[in-house]
């Protein structure tokens, strides 16, 4: 089984939209606009190919976006550097092989060398065990709690230290930046095709977190 994981591709969007709205009630939908605005603004998204096919991806976001759900927002008003999971999805044939761990890796990866802050939330209406024992076990610890709407769900507004960041940021950071390769580099941020209407962007993320 050869497995890679890389940058999301445009034409991957149809593929990663229909993993999406396939995921059930623990994934918010989205449309094609809404995906697009992850596409040209996400920082981190990137998907796992095993053996040519689409198995699952995970979405996230650096600080100092104008991203609208209340759980960023969150994030944002109680700390100043963070990289915010907002979704990850596996695809049902691929569940239950470790492919969830795969991607905390690699996302904890790329934020360890650019914030001190990886976070998340997990939905606690409904609760699921799996999803809160995976993410303790994972290092994330609950730094909060509130409920996403006046009738929406509570989450638990979770946070894991980045210990490796101060080494980073004190040897390249403050001085020439990281070193230039490939698995350093940020991804390549397509030209927004036009820009979105506030109504149009994502309201708010899925707190389930599928392993």
């Amino acid at each position: 089984m050869a497995l890679a994981i890389r940058d999301v591709r445009e034409h991957d969007l149809d593929a990663v939209l229909a993993l999406n709205n396939a995921a059930g009630r623990s994934i918010l939908a989205l449309d094609a606009a809404q995906l697009r605005y992850f596409y040209e603004r996400a920082e981190y998204f990137r998907v796992a190919e095993i053996d040519g096919h689409l198995a699952g991806f995970l979405i996230a976001l650096r600080d100092g976006g104008n991203y609208d759900s209340p759980n960023y927002r969150w994030f944002a008003e109680h700390y100043e550097s963070f990289v915010y999971i907002d979704r990850i999805v596996i695809a049902n044939a691929y569940r239950r092989h470790g492919l969830g761990k795969v991607f905390y890796c690699d996302v904890t990866s790329y934020a360890e060398v650019r914030v001190p802050l990886l976070t998340c939330e997990v939905f606690l209406e409904p609760r699921d065990d799996v999803v809160v024992l995976f993410h303790g076990t994972y290092g994330f610890q609950e730094v909060g709690q509130q409920r996403m709407t006046e009738s929406g769900p509570q989450v638990s507004l979770l946070a894991k230290d980045l210990p490796s960041y101060g080494f980073v940021r004190e040897t390249w950071l403050e001085r020439d930046g990281l070193p230039d390769v490939p698995w350093l580099a940020e991804r390549e941020l397509p030209v927004p095709a036009s820009s979105l209407s506030p109504a149009s962007q994502p309201r708010r993320i899925a707190g389930e977190r599928h392993q």
